[in-house]
């Protein structure tokens, strides 16, 4: 039985294992449970799940927006998001390696815009090529929506900064375009910069936020920006199939993660710099980037085995990542991964290296 079989395995003693494959896997705390237990529920497709409503009046409290609507994903948010404010055959320009450009690129299926992705370093846009880029009313291809993201996912969870932000936020309004923040893991951004999330989101007409990854909810995302933004939303996600209806069994746990788990990123984020710390140490084969938020890189290159080969290697210690591309691997803390958890990844990535 491999590491994974033996991670979701039940019932029994299952071995222990380190899974920093993402923050996803983070389960509902107990009081998520109890709140779940407890929620007042209606049907959210006619509009009167009072738990969902409650939880879209504390999002957009939140996140400073007028009002915010309870999505099953952020990809649909993200989706929704793009269908309220970029017309079909508009420009959708994205930084490179962000989510929306790199995986949810295939909305443009269903919105009929056409995504563009500029260079970027850890996350920010190149703003010399985003201005040469950006096609006011009456171009041939108008562009429609530029979309930042943070934290940046694929940047190692890199946090654009607000002068960056706020600098392409000016520029797109000089030309009337609106910008939407894919903030998967805002409160991870907002954690780092040491300011409330509404500071970051005042920065983009609109702003997803994910509740399943780390603060820890089974599922589910906001969408806040005004009031009648949302009510279009609303009447789109309907659309795509995403009514829910006594979705207050899962908004409670939302309610919950918004409350209270905001507070302990912090502590994803110093042990991933204990890891990329620790992975360091073990000389020159390995190099790892010190993050800013939860996720680590490790470059493998001068190590003489690819993300395939480490990946079953530490497997077959009891650690679990994911790989980006050939020669780097992505690890990433969260509630889950406490203090000896990090310990024991880096002594497996050191057997790795040391197998005798």
């Amino acid at each position: 039985m491999t590491a994974r079989e033996r991670a979701t395995a039940l019932g029994g003693e299952a071995e222990a294992v380190v899974d920093l494959r993402s923050d996803t896997l983070t389960r509902p705390t107990p009081a998520m449970y109890a709140r779940i237990a407890a929620a007042p529920l209606g049907d959210d497709g006619l509009g009167h799940d009072p738990t969902a409503l409650a939880l879209e009046e504390a999002g957009a409290r939140l996140l400073g927006k007028e009002a915010a609507l309870y999505l099953p994903s952020c990809t649909m948010a993200n989706l929704v998001a793009t269908l309220c404010q970029a017309g079909r055959q508009e420009q959708v320009v994205l930084e490179a390696q962000s989510h929306m450009y790199t995986a949810e690129r295939g909305a443009a299926t269903f919105t009929g815009t056409f995504p563009l992705g500029i260079a970027g370093i850890d996350g920010a846009m190149d703003l010399q090529i985003l201005a040469d880029t950006l096609r006011p009313g009456g171009s041939s291809l108008r562009t429609g929506l530029i979309g930042l993201e943070t934290t940046h996912n694929n940047a190692g969870g890199t946090v654009p900064p607000l002068d960056h932000m706020r600098a392409v936020r000016a520029m797109a309004q000089a030309f009337g375009i609106p910008v939407h923040l894919d903030g998967a893991r805002l409160i991870n951004a907002a954690v780092h910069l040491g300011v409330p999330a509404s500071r970051i989101a005042a920065e983009v007409d609109t702003v997803s936020l994910c509740l399943s990854k780390g603060l820890s909810a089974p599922m589910g995302a906001l969408l806040a920006g005004p009031a009648a933004l949302v009510a279009r939303a609303r009447s789109l996600r309907k659309m795509l199939g995403g009514t829910q209806r006594q979705v207050g069994i899962a908004a409670a746990a939302g309610l919950e993660a918004l409350a209270t788990m905001g507070d302990r990123l912090g502590e994803d984020h110093a042990r991933a710099r204990r890891l990329a710390s620790g992975l360091n140490g073990l000389g020159p084969a390995l190099s790892a980037a010190i993050p800013q938020t939860n996720i680590v890189q490790v470059d493998l290159a001068r190590s003489g085995h690819d993300s395939a080969a480490w990946l079953g290697m530490l497997e077959a210690r009891g650690i679990l990542a994911r790989p980006i591309g050939l020669w780097k691997l992505r690890l990433v803390t969260h509630r889950h991964i406490d203090d000896g958890a990090v310990a024991a990844a880096i002594r497996a990535f050191g057997s790795c290296l040391d197998p005798a």
